[in-house]
């Protein structure tokens, strides 16, 4: 096992993995965790982290057998020397999460991860292995920080001590008693600049996050209207945000991705708000074909630019173009180019 433990590292890089760990399935720390931010109905609108009771912290009993899990990380940051927060002061320039500037991740890792498996199948025969890449209800961090590939931040992102935060996470459950890593040790010690520079005070304690107020939350993962408290606060970002990871000293660290699937496509790291605005809805399903963006839809992409333009300078171009689209767009896209002409207005 530890031979085998050893080459399942080796295979993993060479798949184009940063790192490889294994850990067991002992989560009773992060269970509880779980429970008192459920208990505090912190998740918003996202029931699915309730829905599946101890499956999710447990995951022996989400895949029958499972006593150890490989854990891996990819790093996917485009162009580690770009100045993020040059971005987001730009109020005409769209802002979009880095992460999700390319090909879906889910995609691209859960084919490595497939990839994987079967090379330790031909290597000692069949065995029980599920491959997850944020696709059920999985601890990734906790596991991940298990398994030694970095600590849970104040943030509540994975850091590790020598790339940073810019990675992905995938999972294979596994029934093989492999050998463990050893857990991550913390390294946040006194900073608190992810806390202190986050538009919405989404990070209500040290390793607490409020979806509810966080930015991601409010521009991906919530369905209906943005509440107005909030909407100034977004800027310019329309599809997640990135400033707790930005500011956090330990990416000094982090690399360029090696992997051409996760460079920007269609210019999405530096179109203009009104660019994108333009779209219609076929080419917005053209233009995000194989991107994690198309999740959201076009109606929530158009409430959120909306929201961006309102927040910008009142030119004329700007009022044109939210007017334009007031007579053809859903109740709640209309609802949020309504707030954006008053504050233009306003301004």
């Amino acid at each position: 096992m530890q031979s085998l433990a050893a080459k399942i590292k080796t295979w993993g890089a060479e798949l184009g993995f940063q790192q490889v760990g294994i850990t067991d399935t002992d989560l009773t720390e992060a269970e509880n965790h779980l429970h008192q931010w459920l208990q505090q109905g912190f998740h918003g609108d996202m029931e699915y982290m309730a829905r599946h009771g101890s499956k999710r912290s447990r995951p022996g009993e989400l895949i029958a057998g499972t006593v150890r899990v490989i854990s891996v990380r990819m790093d996917y940051l485009p162009d580690s020397n770009e100045d993020l927060f040059a971005v987001v002061h730009n109020p005409a320039q769209a802002f979009i999460s880095r992460y999700a500037l390319g090909r879906d991740y889910h995609k691209t890792l859960r084919k490595r991860l497939a990839a994987l498996a079967r090379i330790i199948s031909n290597e000692i025969g069949d065995f029980s292995q599920r491959v997850f890449v944020d696709s059920a209800p999985v601890l990734e961090k906790p596991l991940a920080q298990k398994a030694g590939l970095g600590w849970i931040g104040k943030h509540s992102n994975l850091i590790n001590q020598h790339a940073g935060s810019w990675f992905f996470l995938g999972e294979i459950y596994i029934d093989l008693p492999l050998p463990i890593d050893k857990p991550a040790q913390q390294h946040c010690g006194s900073c608190t600049s992810c806390i202190d520079i986050c538009p919405t005070r989404a990070i209500v304690a040290p390793y607490v996050v409020d979806a509810r107020r966080c930015i991601s939350y409010l521009t991906i993962e919530l369905q209906g209207a943005i509440p107005v408290e909030f909407r100034s606060m977004l800027g310019n970002r329309i599809y997640g945000c990135d400033d707790c990871m930005a500011i956090c000293p330990w990416n000094r660290f982090a690399d360029n991705s090696a992997e051409s699937d996760f460079l920007p496509r269609h210019r999405l790291d530096s179109a203009t708000l009104l660019e994108l605005f333009a779209w219609d809805e076929e080419t917005f399903l053209h233009n995000t074909e194989g991107s994690a963006i198309r999740r959201i839809g076009y109606q929530r992409w158009q409430r959120n630019i909306a929201v961006a333009l309102g927040n910008g300078a009142a030119h004329e171009d700007v009022i044109e173009a939210l007017r334009c689209r007031l007579n053809d767009s859903s109740a709640l896209v209309k609802e949020h180019i309504e707030w954006a002409l008053r504050e233009l207005h306003r301004g």
